[in-house]
């Protein structure tokens, strides 16, 4: 049977209902607010179900503010004290990071988010509580033209770099948070000398100057404007899903690889959640927070929009992304604060090698 708008919201709300019948019994402050407040970076229109079914099963509305990450975390900075925000969701570990150390959020204490989200893909424990929690995960993979490039040459994100590539390269800009993270991850392991070599190779591999979105870079493989480029998972994922003819010629034209598949594995980022610093209604916001890690709402992740569920135990049933060979990759587990850690100096990397 297909699944439909309507038959995920109750599972995801009959799912919430099942695991808050055995837990303890909603305390008079939360019962009392039955609001949230969530500024959100995630723009994908499904995220509404879950949504729904949240307060289908526990009556707490959400009110939500959309933006970018890098906007959200101006508008907290600028609010202060009087930030009406609850909860904070945004799409890039970095970001997550940038934040905690610039203090927007609060720390806290949850034994369902410890049992369920795996310590590297959460900030790193303090006595007071863990800062944020990552709920979904995207890989980073390579797609190219077979007709063009072997896979065997773009194995390995340090392959990038080789002049067996020059001219065949297109990327996103080097600066945006999914490019940053990955570089970061990179570099941690080559060491900076080895690091700025690979980045200035794959500055003397680009086909075109950075441009474009991930889609863009599947497009313009496709359309031999370029032979290899960096995307995200999901965004293949969801041209594998397309019923349109023109989506359909794209993935017919290309091939992906999960690099690092012999040595590190395949960098992973995360979209993330955090109570805000100056949150109103913490409890309520901590039981949002423990939903997104519920199996119900990881299962929408993965089927919903193509991303990987972030929670131990929960398995990925998504077609398009078997067919990617999405269900059995090697992921690295760096810990994503180390990632973070990093970037002040890749960014200074990247400045150094001309890439835009």
């Amino acid at each position: 049977m297909p699944i439909t708008r309507a038959s995920l919201t109750r599972r995801l709300a009959c799912g919430l209902l099942a695991a808050l019948a055995v837990s303890a019994p909603l305390t008079p402050a939360l019962a009392q607010d039955k609001v949230i407040n969530v500024y959100s970076a995630r723009h994908y229109p499904g995220d509404e179900q879950l949504y729904a079914a949240f307060t289908q099963a526990t009556g707490i509305r959400i009110q939500r503010v959309d933006s970018d990450d890098a906007g959200i975390l101006a508008r907290l900075r600028a609010e202060g004290a009087s930030s009406p925000a609850d909860v904070i969701l945004l799409v890039d570990a970095a970001r997550l990071a940038v934040a905690e150390q610039q203090g927007l959020f609060r720390p806290i204490k949850s034994a369902k988010l410890d049992a369920a989200i795996p310590p590297e893909l959460r900030a790193a424990a303090t006595p007071e509580g863990v800062s944020w929690t990552g709920f979904s995960t995207r890989a980073r993979v390579i797609v190219y033209d077979p007709l063009r490039v072997k896979a065997e040459d773009v194995a390995t994100y340090e392959q990038l770099g080789d002049p067996k590539l020059k001219g065949l390269l297109c990327t996103r800009s080097g600066s945006h948070p999914y490019n940053l993270s990955l570089f970061a991850s990179v570099i941690e392991r080559l060491g900076e000398a080895k690091g700025q070599q690979w980045l200035n190779g794959m500055v003397a591999n680009m086909a075109r100057p950075p441009k474009g979105g991930d889609t863009d870079q599947i497009r313009a493989v496709a359309s031999g404007e370029c032979g290899v480029a960096l995307t995200n998972s999901y965004y293949l994922a969801r041209l594998l899903k397309s019923d349109k003819p023109e989506d359909r010629r794209v993935v017919e034209r290309v091939r992906v690889v999960f690099p690092n598949q012999a040595s590190t594995g395949t960098h992973i980022n995360i979209a993330g959640g955090a109570v805000a610093r100056h949150a109103r209604n913490v409890e309520g916001a901590i039981a949002f927070l423990e939903f997104l890690a519920s199996p119900q709402a990881q299962e929408y992740f993965a089927n919903g929009n193509n991303e990987f569920p972030a929670a131990r135990g929960v398995r990925v049933d998504n077609p398009a992304l078997k067919a990617m060979g999405a269900d059995r990759f090697k992921a690295d587990t760096l810990p994503l604060t180390v990632v973070a850690q990093n970037l002040p100096k890749v960014q200074q990397m990247l400045d150094r090698a001309g890439f835009q």
